[in-house]
């Protein structure tokens, strides 16, 4: 069943100017590991020409509508099973990961088998703190970062989504499909891990991305809809709810 929340305008109509949308991590305990969101740029790139790629109108404006959130730190990775054929990982750097073997395992793990789209692309998961919030009507996509290149390509893709960070804000979670488990995966830190895409309304509006402040309002509010996921099938179908329920403010810009 499809679900269709209508965010009703103000009586002046669309809002104008920048949309201006928050993030924070969950989680502030080594946050320092976790770089802020940026704007996608092509730096280092020829601009000279008049008709350098790097100016033209409409690669500027794509790129504006996107976000990147990169890789904290250096993983190299090999799907493994046991000898009871349970599934798992293997954390190729050895005694020279950055990230200890404790705490690596509760970042990152496979998810259960029985919930892998296919029966052979083995699903794993990374835990992020990143969390956007915004205070009018925006849906947010998390997508591949398609724009750069890696050396060392990765063997599957990821999970990708969709949803309104307005009334649903929640930890991205970085979920990979491994379809080569012949061939490890390697993540290096400062390498693009997905995009974040927002929708406005009108479309052609600009975003202003905020590192924002953990409120009492915005605490509250988080505790009111997480863990969800494990009582409903379909988390999209209290949207309306979560609508009715959410505080007037969350996005507050934090000061340093």
């Amino acid at each position: 069943m499809e679900i269709r929340i209508t965010h009703e305008m103000p009586e002046s109509g669309p809002k104008s100017g920048p949309v201006k949308i928050g993030w924070f991590l969950i989680e502030e305990r080594g946050g320092v590991v976790y770089p802020a969101p940026t704007r996608v740029r092509s730096t280092e790139t020829r601009r000279r020409h008049a008709k350098s790629a790097a100016r033209c109108p409409a690669i500027l404006n794509l790129e504006s509508r996107y976000f990147e959130v990169k890789c904290p730190f250096d993983l190299r990775l090999a799907f493994t099973r046991g000898k009871d054929g349970k599934p798992g990982l293997r954390n190729l750097l050895g005694a020279d990961s950055p990230v200890r073997t404790a705490k690596l395992a509760k970042l990152l793990h496979v998810t259960t088998e029985e919930e892998w789209r296919y029966p052979d692309r083995p699903t794993i998961q990374l835990n992020l703190p990143y969390v956007f919030i915004a205070d009018e009507p925006v849906y947010m996509s998390q997508i591949a970062p398609f724009m750069h290149y890696g050396a060392q390509p990765w063997p599957g893709t990821i999970f990708g989504g969709r949803f309104p960070i307005d009334v649903w804000p929640r930890p991205l979670i970085w979920a990979f499909e491994w379809h080569d488990v012949d061939k490890e995966l390697q993540l290096s830190r400062g390498q693009p891990l997905y995009y974040c895409q927002f929708e406005t309304t009108p479309q052609d509006r600009a975003v202003q991305l905020v590192e924002a402040e953990r409120t009492p309002a915005l605490e509250a509010y988080l505790e009111h809809i997480s863990g969800a996921v494990n009582f409903v099938n379909q988390s999209f179908s209290l949207f309306r709810t979560a609508q009715e329920r959410r505080p007037k403010t969350l996005v507050v810009q934090k000061t340093r």
